[in-house]
């Protein structure tokens, strides 16, 4: 039987995951209160409704050591751009479980914030907490958290450090590839001038999951080697036109590159 490429399996789990991380198992919770809080929060509702947040708020007064609610309470702030309100709540849910939250917070900070020191404060003490090693991945699916971090780093200019968080990572021999992991380590080596190691994880890219953004990196070391470029520029352009490109629904990937930028080239 032909196997799935590894990010493709990614994205099953975590779309497994993310279907069910809103249901809580109510019989693990301590006391009949926190129990009844549970059942209220597992209440079908559209996220943010009004009806949502009154059944949040009904099951906070009921047991508000419960830190879902919390962080499903804060989700309509986040996505609306309300980072203050959201702040305040998702503050609430790492003080009281950090364990569970701490990733959550730190890559919202990273993708929404781009606070990237806050992202790497909280990550790092995810770390202390789980000592195996696995931090789990971010809320879209695209990232392990390791290699979150990684990007934090990168996005600070410690290119160095960003690499090799990334090559550590990327040995694992159950670390998952993401859509995205050699790519950004390619444009890490590319900033930093080391195009043999750029090309080699652009390579690796396309082998995973190519799309217009490698592409037009590829096109961009074929142009500082006095190569032929314009094939892969028209390329890159197809694919972007195709909407093979690095896309998030709520913000924008880091080094995402726009059409604009490959009509230069």
């Amino acid at each position: 039987m032909e196997k799935f490429p590894k990010y493709f399996l990614s994205i099953f789990i975590l779309v497994i995951y993310t279907n069910l991380q809103a249901q809580v198992n109510c019989n693990a919770m301590v006391g009949e209160k926190c129990k009844k809080a549970c059942e209220i929060f597992n209440r079908p509702s559209s996220q943010g409704s009004r009806e949502s947040q009154e059944n949040l708020d009904e099951a906070l007064s009921l047991c508000p050591t419960f830190s879902d609610i919390y962080v499903e309470k804060s989700v309509p702030y986040l996505k609306r751009g309300d980072f203050i309100e959201w702040k305040k709540l998702i503050d609430k849910a790492v003080e009281l479980d950090p364990k569970s939250h701490l990733g959550y917070r730190g890559w919202c900070k990273f993708q929404f914030l781009r606070d990237y020191k806050g992202a790497i404060a909280d990550l790092e003490a995810l770390e202390k907490l789980y000592q195996d090693g696995y931090l789990g991945y971010s809320t879209n699916g695209d990232y392990e958290l390791h290699i979150a971090k990684a990007l934090c780093y990168s996005a600070l200019g410690q290119k160095e450090k960003a690499i090799s968080i990334f090559e550590d990572q990327l040995a694992k021999t159950d670390h998952i590839v993401g859509f995205y992991d050699y790519y950004q380590l390619g444009v890490a080596y590319f900033d930093l001038g080391k195009y043999d190691q750029a090309l080699e994880n652009f390579e690796k890219q396309s082998r995973y999951n190519n799309f217009a953004e490698n592409i037009y990196y590829k096109s961009k070391v074929a142009k500082i080697r006095n190569k032929d470029y314009l094939d892969l520029k028209m390329m890159a352009l197809k694919s972007y036109d195709e909407g093979k490109t690095m896309n998030d629904g709520y913000t924008h990937h880091l080094n995402k590159v726009y059409r604009i930028q490959m009509e230069e080239l």
